[in-house]
């Protein structure tokens, strides 16, 4: 759990104490291996109160989650994440499963004395995400945090910061955009992310979630109603091949039970209007994130392809001088900047989740309620739960439900 650990002196300093914090990751892929970077580094950059220690990843494959934990750099591994969550050297437990089994793990972990942190979408369904969300509440020392790494870039913070001062007055529209173009080919296999049981949904909930938490951040609030409709363009796809042999799972193609886009309009309580776009058919984009907000005084724009650069359109001065200006955000004052480069060495993907776990990690030491928290993804949750249901009745104008523990909240 926590152990102490002393730091090597630097020039004219002297040793520093610091408990350790265990971290246990269950699932080594992409997210996992993100997740890792951000392990990591965060304590080589910032100047953390706990010191963050890989201390075991696990995965149901024995050779593989031990390759996984040589090449990430985690002391040890497991093979059941129940083993992982009783380990009395691991304090909190950083879940990047599938979607399927986020509540069962989580819910244990909480239960067991652990804090986590969970990826996004929190869950597949908004009961599970309440499971998550109670588990929560009744083990009120811990910390429960979802992995909304997006809003953790310094110029998506600044631009919240840049509103949140008042900046742009009353806000009018937010619209947002992720694109990506990896399902373009028809013949891409039936991944998990393309079958409702594993994934929950398809890009609505892969990249749609991240538009909805970042929409919330922006304004301040939570969505109130939205308007959708989703598609699916390729009906069926071939079936995997055998991670250990490369041939087929099966015979012949499987059907995809997930969206492959989503388009929503959403109604915020202050009137102002957001739109949202999530595909992954959008050809030659490959991590196109981008949004646009628009208030009475001025507007921002953002786009992750030039993700060091926010540009700020300030509607108060003189019609001689308008339009938008581009700020680089590397500045030392800049959010997180602090840890990083010189003014103008800019910062990539993988920083986000070192902002992460500084984070995080600051909120286990301080016993502060995380930002984004469990109750802000089950909010997440409930609007996409509204976009389906809007999408399966034509579009019709669908309230978000009350979300109960934590409404309101948009940390």
């Amino acid at each position: 759990m926590e152990t102490a650990h002393e730091e090597a002196p630097g020039r004219g300093s002297t040793a520093v104490r610091k408990p350790d914090l265990g971290i246990g990751m269950v699932g080594y892929a992409f997210m996992g291996a993100a997740h890792s970077q951000g392990w990591r580094t965060a304590g080589r950059v910032f100047d953390l109160p706990l010191a963050p220690r890989l201390t075991a990843v696990c995965g149901r494959d024995g050779r593989a989650v031990r390759a996984a934990a040589d090449r990430l750099g985690w002391a040890s591994c497991e093979t059941d994440w129940r083993k992982l969550i009783a380990r009395e050297d691991i304090g909190l437990v950083d879940i990047c499963t599938p979607g399927e089994s986020h509540a069962e793990i989580a819910v244990a972990a909480l239960d067991a004395g652990k804090h986590v942190l969970c990826e996004k979408p929190l869950a597949n369904t908004v009961e599970e995400a309440e499971a998550m969300v109670a588990a929560a509440a009744r083990n009120p020392g811990r910390i429960a945090m979802v992995g909304f790494n997006y809003r953790r870039t310094p110029a998506v913070s600044l631009a919240r910061s840049v509103i949140a001062a008042g900046r742009l007055g009353a806000l009018r529209h937010i619209r947002l955009a992720y694109l990506q173009d990896w399902l373009v080919d028809p013949e891409f296999p039936l991944t998990w992310r393309l079958r409702r049981e594993a994934a929950g949904s398809g890009a609505l909930g892969d990249l749609g979630s991240h538009l909805v938490d970042l929409a919330q951040f922006l304004a301040g609030e939570p969505l109130a109603g939205v308007t959708a409709v989703t598609e699916t363009f390729v009906a069926e796809r071939p079936l995997p091949a055998d991670a250990t042999t490369g041939t087929p799972a099966g015979p012949g193609r499987g059907r995809v039970t997930v969206d492959d886009a989503a388009v929503f309009t959403g109604r915020f309580p202050s009137g102002t209007l957001a739109s949202f776009e999530a595909t992954r058919f959008a050809g030659g984009r490959k991590n196109a994130l981008r949004f646009e907000v628009n208030g009475e005084h001025g507007s921002l724009c953002f786009d992750f392809e030039h993700l060091n650069e926010l540009h700020f359109f300030d509607g108060t001065g003189p019609a001689t001088e308008a339009g938008f200006r581009r700020i680089l955000v590397t500045e030392p004052d800049h959010p997180y900047l602090s840890g990083w480069w010189p003014p103008g060495h800019g910062l990539g993907y993988e920083h986000t989740f070192v902002h992460q776990a500084r984070d995080l990690v600051h909120a286990v030491a301080d016993a502060a309620t995380p930002a984004p928290s469990f109750a802000d993804g089950l909010q997440v949750q409930r609007v996409l739960a509204a976009v389906q249901e809007s999408a399966s009745k034509d579009s019709v104008y669908t309230l978000v439900s009350p979300s109960g523990l934590g409404e309101g909240r948009t940390s």
